[in-house]
C-alpha cells in the first residue's frame, strides 16, 4: 500500500478546495490560486476539512499515481496557504547579486552581468549581496527557477566559489599538491 497515499490531507482554516469534473482540483487561499487537473482513474474525495485520495484497483499503474496525487493536491493546499520558498548563497570573490524592479542581477564572474527575470508568480528578494530568496505558491515552479539560477554558476569542490542551496552541503575536495 502507499504509506503517502494513504494519509489525509488537511485543508487550513481560510483555504477553500474545489474539485470539479474530470478531477480538476482548484484550491483558493490568501496567497493565490492554483488548478491542477489530475487522472481520471484516481478517486478524490473531500470530506469537512480533509482530502482523501483513493485508487480504484491495485495495478501499477493505480498505485503510482496514487502517492503522486496525493503529494501534489498537498504541496497546493501548502503553497496556497504559507508559500515555498528556496534559499540561495552566493560565495566567490566579485560575485554578487542585486534586485532591478522584476530583474535579478547577478555579477558572476563573466565579461557581463547575467540578468533573470521573474517569472510569473514567483518573486526574487536579495536580502544582502550574497543571498537570494526565491519564494511563490507553486513549488515545481519556485524549485524550477531556483535551479536556473544555481546552474549560471554551480559550487565548484576546490574553493567552494559559486551559488548553491543554503542547506546543501558541498564536499570539498583537496588541491594539487607538488612534487617532493
Amino acid at each position: 500500500m502507499s504509506r503517502i497515499g494513504l494519509k489525509p490531507i488537511n485543508v487550513p482554516a481560510g483555504v477553500e478546495v474545489t474539485i470539479g469534473e474530470n478531477n480538476e482540483v482548484t484550491v483558493k487561499g490568501p496567497k493565490g490560486t492554483l488548478t491542477t487537473e489530475f487522472n481520471n482513474e484516481i478517486i478524490i474525495k473531500k470530506e469537512d476539512n480533509t482530502i482523501i485520495v483513493e485508487r480504484p484497483t491495485d495495478n501499477k499503474k493505480h498505485r503510482s499515481l496514487h502517492g503522486l496525487t496525493r503529494t501534489l493536491l498537498n504541496n497546493m493546499v501548502v503553497g496556497t496557504s504559507e508559500g515555498f520558498e528556496k534559499k540561495l548563497e552566493i560565495k566567490g570573490v566579485g560575485f554578487r547579486a542585486a534586485k532591478q524592479g522584476n530583474k535579478l542581477v547577478m555579477n558572476l564572474g563573466f565579461s557581463h552581468p547575467v540578468e533573470m527575470e521573474d517569472p510569473e508568480g514567483i518573486t526574487t528578494e536579495v536580502p544582502n549581496q550574497l543571498e537570494v530568496i526565491v519564494k511563490g505558491i507553486d513549488k515545481q515552479i519556485v524549485g524550477n527557477y531556483a535551479a536556473k539560477i544555481r546552474a549560471w554558476r554551480k559550487p565548484e569542490p576546490y574553493k567552494g566559489k559559486g551559488i548553491k542551496y543554503v542547506d546543501e552541503v558541498i564536499i570539498r575536495k583537496e588541491g594539487k599538491t607538488g612534487k617532493k
